[in-house]
């Protein structure tokens, strides 16, 4: 009997394999809907921030170039641009610009992963951080709001993502969504400054380096205390750099140190940086896996996605014979250019002529945007999913916690009466045994 259980006991040393677990749990249409709701809020307060289209534009005859794509290129030549084309050129908004670039990349980040391409994918994420800098450089109003409204979301609906998987994952059980709301309440401060706490150590850090810089601009007794107090700064530098490669490193793993063991911000900050530098192989080992693995996913249900509209599209075409108003084409194809795997929404230079065909377009446009949100949230749901279980695994390694050991509370019961039916026996009350 030993002997049988030997082979299992080798097995369950690699916990690697259950990072594939990560798929099924995101699918979940619970988790769906709470990320479709966060993308839906994200994109609805990015859309009415885009009023004030900010972002100067070449115009359409000059390849319509935007500040972020000079930015990524030639940094130093954005003011140029921008004074350049202020006034000649066209405007567009900050989100829309950040949610084209976005997706673009990340579509060139899952490509690249499939065909493990590190460096390809390294690129992409190096652009991500260009473009962001890019924003909070010439955009930092609209950059500060609407980064608060990603966070205050993102805490919430993150949370609430990882706690599921959490109880899900070590009691294989399904928690409910009101359960998950009312950890995330109770948790909402830790899950929304765990992320921001290590960049303000770095901030405040960094500006007491400065403060040297200042006091060497004083003559002749400046230049001596710089040198004198160097070694001091060198070692403040070494802590930024140390917290820095943590954040960087333990980001994925702050918000599931909350939601598994109930951790305040600098308790899961702690911990993500403990795994980090603990096991960076293993960390890295597993990022790669669960990134590989979300490729494919991804692919997977993309394709799934083509197909549903690609169906929905032939089986009506074959039944719409009709022109649309001013008999250039089909009246489908003016409403509904036809999905492509790369653009889902399909491409069409086809302009509504008349007001019902323009309200159609705009409610089947409505709809497929609706169906390439709930894709995008599954990306949503599978990245909180998926490094929740890395999260436990490296707990295990690291801190030999078990897997199905996570925090949990219970509310406490109000005071009352107890039912005669509910009240312990007395040992005169028991029936007695003879």
């Amino acid at each position: 009997m030993n002997g049988q259980g030997k082979p299992f006991e080798i097995l369950d040393n690699f916990l690697f394999p259950k990072i594939f677990q990560a798929f099924r749990m995101a699918i979940r249409p619970t988790k769906l809907l709470i990320a479709f709701f966060a993308l839906a809020i994200i994109c609805l307060a990015g859309w009415l921030m885009d009023f004030s289209k900010n972002v100067v534009v070449t115009p359409v005859a000059q390849g319509h170039i935007s500040e972020l794509e000079v930015y990524l290129s030639q940094p130093e030549r954005v003011p140029l641009h921008i004074t350049g084309y202020k006034t000649t050129g066209d405007s567009v908004g900050v989100f829309s610009t950040l949610w084209n670039f976005a997706a673009s990349k990340f579509q060139s980040g899952v490509d690249a992963l499939l065909t493990f391409n590190l460096p390809a994918v390294a690129t992409d994420a190096s652009d991500f951080v260009k473009a962001a800098s890019w924003a909070f450089r010439y955009h930092f109003i609209y950059s500060i709001i609407f980064a608060a409204v990603i966070f205050i979301v993102i805490s919430i609906a993150g949370g609430c993502l990882c706690r599921l998987t959490a109880v899900q994952f070590a009691h294989s059980e399904r928690a409910g969504l009101a359960e998950a709301l009312q950890f995330v309440k109770n948790n909402f401060s830790s899950f929304f400054a765990a992320p921001l706490a290590p960049a303000g150590i770095i901030i405040f850090t960094g500006l007491l380096i400065s403060v040297l810089g200042l006091i060497t601009n004083i003559p002749r007794v400046g230049e001596l205390i710089m040198a004198v107090t160097l070694p001091v700064a060198l070692m403040a530098g070494m802590f930024i750099t140390i917290i820095l490669i943590g954040t960087v490193g333990g980001f994925n793993l702050m918000f599931p140190a909350v939601a598994c063991d109930g951790s305040d911000c600098f308790d899961a900050i702690s911990k993500a940086f403990s795994y980090i530098y603990s096991k960076p192989w293993r960390m890295g080992f597993y990022t790669l896996t669960a990134g590989v693995y979300g490729a494919i996913c991804y692919t997977f249900v993309r394709f799934c996605t083509f197909l549903l509209l690609s169906a929905t599209y032939l089986f009506l075409q074959l039944s719409v014979w009709a022109d649309n108003s001013a008999k250039e084409t089909n009246k489908l194809l003016a409403i509904w250019p036809p999905p492509q795997f790369k653009n889902l929404q399909g491409y069409s230079s086809i302009a509504s002529t008349n007001s019902t065909e323009f309200i159609a377009a705009f409610l089947v446009h409505l709809s497929l945007l609706i169906i390439v949100g709930l894709l995008v949230s599954f990306v949503i749901s599978f990245y909180f999913s998926a490094n929740t279980i890395i999260y436990i695994l490296l707990r295990n390694r690291v801190d030999n916690i078990a897997l199905e050991d996570i925090y949990t509370y219970s509310a406490t019961a109000k005071p009352g009466p107890i039912d005669a039916a509910q009240q312990p026996q007395t040992d005169a009350d028991k029936p007695q045994v003879r």
